[in-house]
């Protein structure tokens, strides 16, 4: 069963006025704020109480904005390296795992630490929420929202690029609450932002919101909250790979509550996020110094997408301009963006499995690529206090383990389906 655990205090607060609301149940936008921000929620516990490891995600439950507790969670992970640090020279490297690895007591079943995103969004839905939760994704988002509304009976409605279905594995059935809905090959994540978008225009969808759900941004920032927690003080540099940045955007504001927290330091970890070459358009508006992202065909975007093995890390319109977003976080923060190519990802992939002991998805190779090449180039010093966020692994420890099954879509839908027809498949699955 679920634990019981009061509904956390919290006000919402636009990141752009600072003006504070109370959360209406699935506040997305600031109330009557014209120019796009993200919300930020206002916490009423300014002081992190960590509950016991068997309390899974929700022992972070102060720092969470959740309603209710779900089944089946569990809190990233945090240790001091010692193989790759060795490796690199780092003596305060700590590795911060969101992933399959029982023996170190991270059971994330989908091997990604989406799951952090989705007890957190699911824990902030009301239990009389009749409508249908709509969510896009590339992938690990898809998976973690299906493994937690099938085990917990919450409709859902999934989109993903036909391409990415390899993704959707899973070690047990899903329930029929799960519908997954495919835009066919040769689309990208963008087309199934697309088409969850005019999904949502139907009366009984509800948008999971992204970047701009508090719960989704909260959730994701418990990597940092066991990081902190674990190592007792705030770290110098951040290290993660990104397709939204959203993660990073999370990391920033756990960042901060440590400061106000008073507990931990006031120093602002210095973001280092990263791309997998050659799809790089945060870093290329980044290096331009420009809030805007920067012209990108789409036809070149997609083939970029296909070239990339960390699929994961696609987002062609990422929570980069908005305010309090990507940029607003790393020029408050600082750091910068990294990149690494297929070769590099794969060898740090291998290196990490051979040193740690466990292995990892893509995208974390790429931020462990990064690491690696910013200690060559004296980026980062011996001694600096390092955090690097592991976001998926363990992957192919749970396919040995367990008799994989495969989530098969409902409908393929055209890159650009009308909404008509959009309708008419969906009255059909709900």
């Amino acid at each position: 069963m679920p634990f019981e655990i009061k509904p956390t205090e919290y006000k919402l607060q636009s990141v752009n006025t600072g003006k504070v609301y109370n959360d209406e149940g699935w506040t997305l936008d600031a109330p009557g704020e014209n120019e796009p921000t993200l919300i930020r929620a206002i916490y009423s516990k300014k002081q992190l109480e960590v509950k016991d490891s068997s309390y899974g995600i929700y022992r972070f439950a102060d720092w969470l904005p959740i309603h209710k507790t779900l089944m089946g969670s569990s809190a990233p992970i945090t240790f001091k390296s010692n193989g790759l640090a060795n490796h690199l020279g780092l003596s305060n490297l700590h590795i911060t795992f969101s992933g399959y690895w029982p023996e170190k007591g991270a059971n994330f079943q989908t091997g990604s630490f989406k799951e952090t995103e989705a007890y957190s969004v699911c824990g902030r839905l009301n239990s009389n929420q009749q409508k249908v939760l709509v969510v896009a994704s590339a992938g690990n988002t898809a998976r973690a929202f299906a493994r937690v509304c099938s085990d917990n009976n919450i409709p859902l409605l999934l989109c993903v690029p036909e391409d990415n279905i390899n993704a959707l594995w899973f070690g047990n059935p899903i329930k029929n609450c799960v519908k997954l809905v495919v835009t066919k090959s040769g689309s990208d994540y963008f087309d199934a932002i697309h088409l969850s978008n005019l999904a949502c225009q139907l009366d009984n969808y509800i948008a999971e919101g992204g970047a701009k759900n508090v719960a989704r941004r909260d959730g994701m920032g418990t990597t940092v909250l066991s990081a902190v927690t674990k190592i007792g003080k705030i770290p110098d540099y951040y290290f993660q790979a990104i397709g939204s940045g959203t993660g990073a955007i999370a990391a920033w504001e756990a960042n901060l509550r440590f400061i106000e927290d008073g507990r931990f330091g006031n120093n602002k970890m210095k973001l280092m996020v990263s791309q997998n070459e050659p799809f790089v358009p945060i870093k290329d508006a980044w290096r331009a110094d420009s809030r805007a992202m920067l012209p990108l065909d789409d036809d070149v975007a997609r083939k970029q997408v296909e070239t990339i093995i960390a699929k994961v890390l696609s987002n062609r319109k990422p929570p980069y301009p908005i305010v309090g977003g990507l940029y607003d976080a790393m020029k408050n923060a600082g750091g910068d963006v990294l990149t690494a190519n297929n070769d590099e990802l794969t060898e740090a992939g291998k290196l990490f499995e051979k040193l740690e002991g466990n292995d990892i998805h893509p995208a974390s190779a790429v931020a462990t690529a990064t690491l690696i090449k910013a200690v060559g180039n004296g980026t980062v010093n011996k001694d600096d206090l390092i955090m690097l966020n592991i976001t998926g692994g363990g992957e192919e420890k749970f396919k040995k383990e367990n008799n994989i099954i495969y989530l098969k879509p409902k409908h393929v839908f055209d890159i650009n389906p009308d909404l008509e027809t959009i309708k008419e498949v969906l009255e059909q699955l709900f």
